[in-house]
């Protein structure tokens, strides 16, 4: 419990810090997307591959397949839900929420939660989690808002993404029991700590656009009870009769419980589908989703 409320704090804090400099436009929105792609493509990628290089002695190849095989259950429920759940929407509303189903923040939220609760296992099993959710963003949920979806450009979107890459090249390392030198690994392990810090301040930066008196109304009221807790109590009680250890459990339930992901006002705002509306949902699940991550935590573990 006292572990919990440390992490809760911490994410609090740096999430806060985020809010104040953006606040007090210490940052502009242009440093903001920066620090985002430096999360994404630099800091996050360094952290994944550094955590395939530790003692994983009570990890089996049993629980990166179970790993897998839940992620891609999960990406059909969403999928399910976002084609027929709020059909008396209006389209732009559709799509956001349709879209914010499929692609949680479980690639940047999600990566500092595991790590933080489950340790270097947890941020492992999250990279291979989130295959199939990085797929399904470049193609299905892409279409909710353009209309089409090209199959040779979501491959080669997955394939060469820096994520997908450190995570198969960690495999690779971790598999063959390669021992890489200190001088190539210190600069990647020192990297990768930024994850944490840096993806929680971005997320404060984001919560810092929103008036909150004019936030929430039932759509997004609703939406923030399906997502994170309808969805991983669903994931949870699936994951209770199958034959999956705890730690498997315990990632899939937590990154379930995951807020609508920030690409969701991003795209909203490209194909001009109400982004305000979007932007509204980002931030009302994001805020909610602390409270909401720490109580699943206590129930896990």
């Amino acid at each position: 419990m006292e572990k919990l409320l440390t992490l809760e704090w911490n994410i609090f804090v740096m999430m806060g810090i985020g809010f104040l400099i953006r606040k007090i436009r210490l940052v502009g929105k242009e440093a903001e997307l920066i620090l985002t792609n430096l999360v994404l493509y630099v800091v996050l990628p360094c952290n994944i591959f550094h955590s395939f290089l530790g003692d994983h002695s009570g990890m089996s190849g049993a629980d990166y397949l179970a790993i897998l095989l839940i992620s891609i259950g999960i990406q059909f429920l969403a999928l399910i839900y976002a084609k027929t759940a709020f059909r008396k929407e209006s389209a732009d509303h559709r799509c956001s929420l349709g879209y914010a189903m499929i692609c949680s923040n479980a690639g940047f939220l999600g990566n500092a939660i595991a790590e933080g609760v489950f340790g270097a296992n947890g941020l492992m099993l999250t990279s291979i989690y989130l295959i199939p959710q990085r797929i399904m963003m470049w193609s299905e949920g892409l279409a909710i808002f353009s209309g089409v979806s090209d199959k040779k450009k979501t491959a080669i979107k997955v394939i060469t993404h820096p994520c997908v890459i450190a995570c198969f090249l960690g495999l690779i390392v971790m598999a063959a029991g390669i021992q890489l030198p200190d001088f190539f690994l210190s600069p990647i392990q020192t990297i990768g700590r930024c994850n944490t810090p840096l993806s929680m301040m971005v997320i404060g930066m984001i919560l810092s656009g929103i008036d909150l008196k004019h936030m929430v109304d039932k759509t997004i009221l609703r939406f923030t009870l399906d997502r994170l807790v309808l969805m991983p109590l669903i994931v949870w009680l699936f994951c209770l009769v199958l034959p999956v250890s705890p730690l498997v459990r315990g990632v899939a339930v937590l990154l379930a419980a995951m807020p609508a992901g920030a690409t969701t006002s991003m795209l909203a705002a490209k194909y001009e589908r109400d982004p305000e509306f979007a932007t509204k949902l980002v931030v009302f699940t994001t805020l909610c989703s602390i409270p909401a991550i720490f109580i699943w935590s206590v129930i896990l573990l």
